[in-house]
């Protein structure tokens, strides 16, 4: 478990949820940040000084952030050694993926878990160094954060190693 970097929720008004976030508990949040992929427009703040981050998602009914029914516990957030090779031991493992980012350039994937309801995203540690400048918000940021080797050696409940 030592890969888990963040925690995210889908939500249906992503300023709500930071100042209730922060109000409630202290968190501290990234601007938000508007994006695209494939035919949705999304909207994404991660909270400031992590790991472990919290990450808000506002997407638009029928993207794979709908949260047009209300406020969701979405994904937890893995960085990998290979998002082809996780994908193929989770889904050897039972866990589909429902959506992936790799299509449209974002080394990416979901999986979901039907035992929390929820998915696994596994993140390409290639994004790691970028995702820290744009979302650690420290002047120095910290130590790199461990990763699912994947293929590496079995292990994490036969399901492959992970490695700090």
């Amino acid at each position: 478990m030592t890969a888990f970097y963040h925690v995210c929720f889908a939500v249906p008004d992503i300023e709500r949820a930071m100042a209730d976030l922060g109000r409630s508990v202290g968190a501290e949040w990234s601007d938000p940040a508007a994006d695209r992929i494939g035919a949705w427009d999304f909207r994404i703040a991660f909270t400031r000084g992590g790991p472990p981050f919290i990450e808000l998602i506002e997407g638009p009914a029928g993207s794979p952030w709908d949260a047009s029914e209300g406020a969701r516990f979405d994904h937890l957030g893995y960085w990998t050694s290979s998002v082809e090779q996780g994908t193929r031991r989770l889904e050897g493992a039972g866990f589909p993926a429902d959506f992936s980012g790799c299509p449209y350039g974002r080394p990416f994937a979901y999986h979901h878990l039907d035992s929390i309801g929820a998915r696994v995203e596994l993140v390409d540690v290639t994004r790691q160094a970028a995702f820290l400048e744009k979302w650690h918000g420290d002047a120095v940021p910290p130590a790199p954060m461990p990763v699912v080797e994947e293929g590496r050696h079995e292990g994490f409940g036969g399901l492959g190693g992970l490695e700090a």
